[in-house]
């Protein structure tokens, strides 16, 4: 069958669909831009006052604005699917065009389905955009705010062990039964300042410790490095502390330990991007700690966003 101007009604892209995507399309674009400019004010809102108290002007804030903007893409998507496809669907439903196609025997199925093929592409979109784009940005975005930080603290003349500074990282690796402690540690330098690493047995009582003033991974030698420590042994039984040698510089080669990671541990999971969860996941998995459950839930929620357009789709066209 085919409908006025030649246009046909059964199977292929005919000239309903060609109008259907072009009406509800160009509504969409329009709900993206606005949708990206009222983000536009958050970001600002967020962190103008911030990244201006670092010494960035210009073309540093413009770049930071273009990098961290696509981590939002993944929220706006559905979103922006939401409304522009109540504004369509209603306008033609107003117009009576979807009367006058089902009058000449098209299925509402049928009518509807350049949607659900359009959903599809939106999903595979949202699984690059949450798996690739927006894991990007999160991290560059913040190693970026965190590099303007630092030279703001070095124009401060704060000592080198300051800047970048993070208080207190504990950090507990089951597997090597090793327990970390800093009382800093320099995201700048790299470098951890007042270490403490406990080795246990079986049981996890100490029979190790090593102390230094500082340590540092070194990835070219694949260990870890302390400098001006002290290394104490004890008796499991007794905790008892049977030796104690001092040491001006001591490399642990079996000390693997990535570093990164271990300033992942008690950060906000709306902070990490997709693989940082995945990473602080797998980890705390192995250590049975209570907080797995947190992280679990906000990493496949995130995976479950990819079906957002779909479910968006569903609740829109009923509404229509």
């Amino acid at each position: 069958m085919r409908g006025r101007g030649g246009g046909c009604i059964s199977g292929g892209v005919n000239t309903f669909d060609r109008h259907l995507l072009r009406e509800w399309l160009q509504i969409l674009g329009l709900v993206l831009a606005a949708t990206c400019g009222l983000l536009l004010v958050q970001v600002l809102y967020d962190d103008f006052r911030q990244l201006s108290e670092f010494g960035a002007r210009g073309m540093v804030l413009a770049r930071y604005i273009a990098i961290r903007m696509p981590s939002f893409l993944a929220v706006v998507l559905p979103l922006s699917l939401l409304v522009s496809l109540l504004y369509a669907l209603g306008k033609l439903h107003r117009a009576n065009e979807f009367t006058a196609m089902r009058a000449a025997g098209v299925g509402f199925g049928r009518l509807m389905a350049p949607i659900w093929i359009a959903g599809l592409a939106c999903c595979g979109l949202a699984w690059w955009l949450n798996t690739t784009v927006v894991p990007w940005s999160v991290e560059e975005s913040r190693a970026m705010k965190e590099e303007l930080e630092y030279g703001s603290q070095s124009a401060r003349a704060l000592p080198a062990d300051r800047v970048g500074a993070v208080l207190s990282v504990a950090f507990d690796n089951p597997d090597a039964r090793r327990v970390w402690f800093f009382n800093r540690y320099s995201k700048s330098a790299g470098r951890g300042y007042g270490a403490s690493v406990s080795e246990l047995d079986a049981r996890r009582r100490e029979r190790r410790r090593l102390i230094a003033a500082e340590a540092w991974f070194d990835a070219a030698r694949g260990g870890w490095m302390f400098k001006d420590g002290r290394e104490l042994t004890f008796a499991p039984e007794s905790g008892e502390l049977t030796g104690s040698v001092p040491f001006a510089e001591k490399f642990a080669d079996h000390y693997r330990e990535d570093p990164e990671l271990m300033l992942l541990i008690d950060r906000r999971p709306t902070r990490l991007s997709l693989w940082e969860l995945r990473a602080l996941i797998a980890h705390l998995e192995v250590e049975q700690s209570p907080k797995l459950a947190g992280y679990a839930v906000h990493y496949h929620g995130r995976i479950a966003d990819i079906l957002g357009p779909l479910i968006v789709i569903a609740i829109a066209i009923p509404f229509a």
